[in-house]
């Protein structure tokens, strides 16, 4: 190892894992194990290419050290640049390094070329082979993860079909047993370890033209032909095709066999398992350790090219001479028991057998027929039901097996979840077997059953859980639907349905939510900005930055404690609906627009609320005049207040024995989308910023663009959500940079008074920058959208400090009503600094005078906001100079109480 990428190693080990210098070895140890936990971990000070667990027995796990800082190891030109001297001085240290390979066997083999990608704009150094039939096969080596899944590459319109690549160190006309791999550093890997290895190029290439190639030569001059072993991959695809191309094979006149690594949760190949093999010191050692992983491989590949359950039976009970197992055969779970007296007498009797058909088995098949006639091997299930992985919901407490069900026929795997309860006994685990897959039966006693469950979920993998869609605070990963963001690179959900990152397994729970992305960038129009602006101006960009910010508003409140609420408002026709929906599209979240909060229940409004994390939660028409007076009294803004901060709605009890209760936080962003203004208290209207917008002057180009908007499918401009998401640190540096001079040159402002308009106004400035790093807006366009904020934050100060219309009037009102006499009218206070209205009879004496009035109702919920003159009671006792004058201006039997119910305000 390099000394600089030496001493960066031994500190990371130390620095993350604990490992310290043994004195007077040159070992690392003390370390604590990624997988167990205890303190068992060691590596070399030498050559720390690996790091270990000493708990052979227990654990045992060891990873490269290009897995856990994949960072070091990931750009070979920027490291090893080339020089004239050395002018595969790149392609040398990857062979070298990452893969382990001695450079004298592999010398000539190679050379080192560049790769560059137009669509992309990107370019790489790369390791190049040269193939039997024209063109190449090469290698990424710098930063391959920005090419997506190319990392490696055929020469264009060249096909190595039907051929293989074969090292020149071999000599097909003399070799005995030929392994077939798929990969070339597979077989390098195995050259390395003395197997005489070739690379078909891929699990499904049969190569066909160089076998028999290979028959023609060694027929000719009268040799046998070589024993083929299939070394593919393990993995379902390639299982199907190793059995293909075995008998294919044998229809050339080989003898075949198979090998495959076995996988113990990380996918392990032959060069994994060649650099495994060179961290042991000991020559002995390594040469056992060899043989003895070769001897398994040989094993799990003989079980794949079983040609019945009985010969699998009987090959897994040669290998461990367990009496009683479990084992599955095409996708049908079967039951091998051993009884050998059985056994024993069966085979003397085909020994001794005169039928013809008896007398042509060979011992293998004798043996089998032997099996099946002592009945050692019986079907339990009609299909494999297969324990993936564990998963627990660590807020209820509730937890689940996750199992995939394969069939023996064509139906698709399906996936779904077991409980504790079901995987238990046999009777649940038949019954939800039958509900969760169609036709699958499971026939197996309950013994059965704990041995099979025993076998599958000890040391079962444990995937980490969210309920909703959006970004994961504490693992710091952005989850939606099928795709996952985190630290810049997408990933998708595996075939057993989770996301797999280094060091971390997660999944989300929340399946209500469907999501419409498209990850591919060529798919992508990026026209619609200019039709957005076109139609919308800078209104819609503002609203286009909310969306764009909500992306980022757990990572916002986290460090600047609050994200601000958004107000869309306007008359009818103005757009809204066409602005909201169209901005949903670009969340991947085609035909919504946002949810009644009025025909929610409690319950319901927080579950809603809690659904997504770092997207919107758009509420409709919340405040609206042709509401049911019951429904608009229990509709109240103010309970959103905790939600500025990300704090939630309130608590719920845990479903359990004990006093535990839920508490979820707010982790999206609040928009309110109505025709009237939000009418709130003072504490709500400054978190708000406030979009209005009015019925606009239509033109035969704001038409058209209009319709490209609605007629824009979620396909075609959800992109956007992975630019941004993969732009994530990006962004927030940009935002950290100008929220602190937007709030600066709001400040200076004499206008704004409020510190919280301020802020939430600078934050939307902030995204609007941060917006330009995934949206090609102008300078022009920039600075107009940063001018209407500026103004909307002085609007909002005004708002704050002025009533509501229909409050202003109430209050134009009042002031007529008592400049009408010299005696109090409506004002039944007899304190200067106290106004005290009976809403009863205040509407009365406005009718008399033909007065304009909101409805009873709608002052009663609107003057509790009053700012003109602060609302205090709603149902005081107040000794009224209203009766009091009344009394004064007639006679004693006609006198009246002067205790009146009265709404109290503060004079101004």
């Amino acid at each position: 190892m390099e000394q600089q990428l030496r001493s960066e190693v031994l500190r990371r080990l130390q620095d993350q894992y604990g490992l310290k210098p043994r004195a007077g070895t040159q070992y690392l140890r003390q370390g604590t194990c990624p997988s167990c936990g205890k303190k068992e971990l060691y590596s070399r000070q030498d050559e720390p290419w690996f790091i270990k667990c000493g708990r052979e027995s227990k654990c045992g796990e060891q990873w490269h050290v290009k897995e856990l800082f994949d960072d070091l190891f990931d750009d070979y030109s920027k490291r090893y640049p080339t020089t004239q001297e050395a002018p595969r001085a790149s392609a040398d240290a990857y062979l070298q390094f990452a893969r382990g390979f001695d450079l004298g066997l592999v010398k000539g083999w190679y050379t080192q070329e560049n790769y560059w990608d137009r669509e992309l704009n990107i370019g790489s150094a790369t390791v190049r082979f040269a193939l039997e039939k024209g063109g190449f096969w090469e290698r990424l080596i710098d930063q391959p993860h920005r090419f997506g899944k190319k990392k490696a590459r055929f020469a264009p319109g060249q096909s190595p079909k039907g051929y293989w690549w074969c090292p020149s160190s071999i000599d097909l006309q003399e070799v005995q047993e030929l392994w077939i791999v798929e990969g070339i550093f597979d077989a390098i890997a195995l050259l390395h370890n003395g197997l005489d290895a070739v690379a078909a190029m891929s699990s499904g290439a049969f190569p066909f033209e160089s076998l028999k190639a290979l028959a023609k030569q060694r027929t000719d001059e009268g040799k046998k032909l070589p024993t083929l072993v299939w070394g593919l991959d393990n993995e379902p695809g390639a299982h199907r095709f190793t059995r293909k191309h075995a008998a294919m094979a044998r229809e050339l006149g080989y003898s075949c066999g198979a090998a495959q690594i076995p996988q113990r949760g990380r996918k392990v190949d032959w060069n994994d398992l060649h650099q495994r093999w060179a961290f042991i010191d000991d020559s002995v050692k390594r040469l056992d350790q060899v043989e003895r992983d070769i001897r398994e491989a040989r094993y799990h590949g003989s079980l794949l090219l079983a040609e019945s359950a009985a010969e699998k039976g009987a090959l897994m009970y040669e290998w461990r001479e367990r009496h009683e197992f479990h084992f599955t055969f095409e996708n049908r779970l079967y039951w091998f028991k051993m009884d050998l007296d059985k056994f024993n007498k069966s085979m003397q009797h085909l020994e001794e057998s005169e039928r013809h058909e008896d007398q042509l088995l060979n011992d293998k098949q004798r043996r089998d027929k032997a099996l099946r006639q002592c009945g050692a091997v019986v079907e339990i299930a009609n299909c494999n039901p297969q324990a993936l992985y564990f998963q627990r919901n660590e807020v209820t407490d509730e937890s689940w097996y996750y199992f995939r069900v394969d069939f023996p026929h064509d139906e698709p795997s399906v996936l779904n979840t077991f409980t504790g309860g079901q995987v238990a006994a046999a009777s649940e685990f038949k019954k939800r077997l039958l509900g969760m897959a169609a036709g699958a039966v499971f026939t197996g006693t309950g013994s059965q059953l704990d041995r099979i469950m025993q076998n599958q979920l000890f040391g079962l993998k444990t995937v980490k859980t969210i309920d909703y869609v959006g970004y994961s605070k504490e693992h710091g990963c952005y989850v939606f639907g099928d795709l996952a963001v985190r630290g810049g690179i997408l990933e998708k959900a595996n075939a057993e349905d989770y996301f797999e990152f280094k060091g971390l397994r997660l999944k989300t729970l929340q399946k209500s939510i469907k999501m419409e992305i498209n990850p591919d960038a060529s798919g992508y129009r990026d026209e619609w900005f200019k039709w957005l602006w076109m139609c919308f101006n800078t209104q819609g960009v503002i609203a286009l930055a909310f969306w764009f910010g909500s992306l980022f508003a757990e990572q916002i409140r986290a460090e600047f404690q609050s994200f601000p609420f958004l107000e869309v408002t306007g008359e009818a026709g103005a757009g809204k609906s066409t602005l909201l929906m169209f901005l949903w599209k670009l969340l991947g979240r085609p035909d919504e627009e946002g949810d009644d909060p009025v025909k929610m229940t409690k319950a319901g409004l927080r579950r809603w609320l809690s659904q997504t994390s770092n997207m919107p939660n758009v509420m409709l028409e919340a405040d609206r005049s042709d509401t049911e007076t019951g429904a608009a009294k229990s509709f109240d803004f103010d309970q959103f207040k905790p939600l500025y901060n990300g704090r939630g709605l309130g608590l719920t009890g845990v479903k359990n024995g004990g006093n535990d209760t839920n508490a979820p936080p707010f982790r999206a962003s609040l928009v309110f989308s109505q025709n009237a203004t939000v009418t709130a208290s003072e504490a709500i209207l400054t978190r708000i910023v406030k979009l209005h917008f009015v019925r606009p002057d239509v033109t035969s180009d704001s038409r058209a663009a209009a319709d490209n908007l609605n007629h824009l499918q979620a396909s075609e401009v959800s992109h956007f959500l992975l630019m941004a998401a993969k732009a994530e640190q990006k962004i927030l540096e940009t935002f950290r940079t100008q929220v602190k001079v937007h709030e600066q040159t709001l400040r200076e402002m004499r206008e704004i008074r409020i510190e919280r308009i301020i802020k939430n106004h600078a934050q939307l400035m902030a995204l609007v920058d941060a917006l330009r790093v995934v949206v090609p807006m102008s300078d022009r366009q920039h600075a107009g959208v940063l001018r209407e904020l500026t103004c909307m934050a002085i609007a909002r100060q005004h708002d704050v400090n002025a009533d509501p219309k229909e409050v202003a009037e109430f209050w134009e009102v009042y002031e007529y009503l008592e400049s009408l006499s010299d005696d109090a009218v409506v004002n039944h206070s007899k304190k200067d600094d106290l106004i005290a209205i009976n809403l009863n009879d205040f509407c009365e004496r406005a009718a008399e005078h033909k007065q304009k009035l909101a409805d009873a109702a709608t002052l009663r919920t609107l003057l509790r906001n009053s700012r003109s003159r602060p609302f205090i009671d709603a149902n005081r006792a107040v000794d009224s100079a209203v009766r009091a004058a009344f009394n004064n201006r007639n006679n004693a039997a006609n006198q009246r109480s002067t205790t009146v119910k009265c709404w109290t305000f503060k004079a101004s």
